[in-house]
């Protein structure tokens, strides 16, 4: 339950696996970008995609919180981040995401987040207005592909540790994975692969 307080400080944290894993379908999309704002059955007053896309990011953060990679991950930085690892490696992951993304989609990852910026700004009248406000952010500084760059990664864990009264130390992230860069990706990529198939897999169900 720890955790699950902490991640609502920073509300989504891996926003590129989420709206990747909604598969290029627009309103899945914008469900998966908006569900941490969204509570209980607050999801019902959404269209019907929507909704899915919400259950489906829901369903991704319970496959992950209970996957035994992403927990071997943030127990290498658990020592000195505690209960701030399993952001981190949220995070870690986005990034590597980004750096593999030829991996897992024929479109440019430049044009790909261009094309989400666009169907934000297409539906903005609707969105939460923390996620409206929080938007125009990512869209100006570019955040999801500057996960690609260790420069994107510090300013983002600078942002973060500045939300935590300086108190997580997750400024210093960075280091942990360039130490640990080949563990972290190796860790990445097999857990990447279960979760796509589960995310296709839960599709069917909703």
């Amino acid at each position: 339950m720890q955790y699950f307080l902490y991640l609502r400080i920073f509300t989504i944290v891996n926003y590129l696996a989420h709206i990747y894993l909604s598969f290029d379908d627009p309103q899945l999309s914008l469900g998966n970008f908006i569900a941490d704002r969204v509570r209980g059955r607050d999801y019902l007053n959404y269209p019907k995609r929507v909704q899915q896309g919400i259950l489906l990011h829901r369903a991704i953060d319970a496959f992950t919180d209970s996957h035994t990679i992403p927990r071997a991950s943030s127990k290498r930085l658990h020592s000195r981040y505690h209960h701030y690892s399993r952001v981190i490696v949220d995070i870690y992951y986005d990034h590597f995401l980004a750096r593999l993304w030829d991996n897992y989609s024929g479109i440019p990852l430049e044009d790909y987040t261009q094309d989400f910026y666009a169907l934000l700004q297409d539906n903005l009248n609707w969105l939460p207005k923390s996620i409206e406000h929080m938007s125009s952010y990512m869209i100006r500084d570019n955040w999801l592909l500057n996960y690609r760059e260790f420069k994107g990664l510090e300013q983002v864990f600078q942002g973060m540790n500045r939300r935590t009264s300086m108190k997580s130390g997750m400024d210093t992230a960075v280091e942990e994975l360039e130490l640990y860069y080949s563990d972290f990706e190796a860790e990445f990529k097999p857990f990447f692969e279960d979760l796509v198939i589960f995310s296709r897999e839960k599709l069917l169900l909703l």
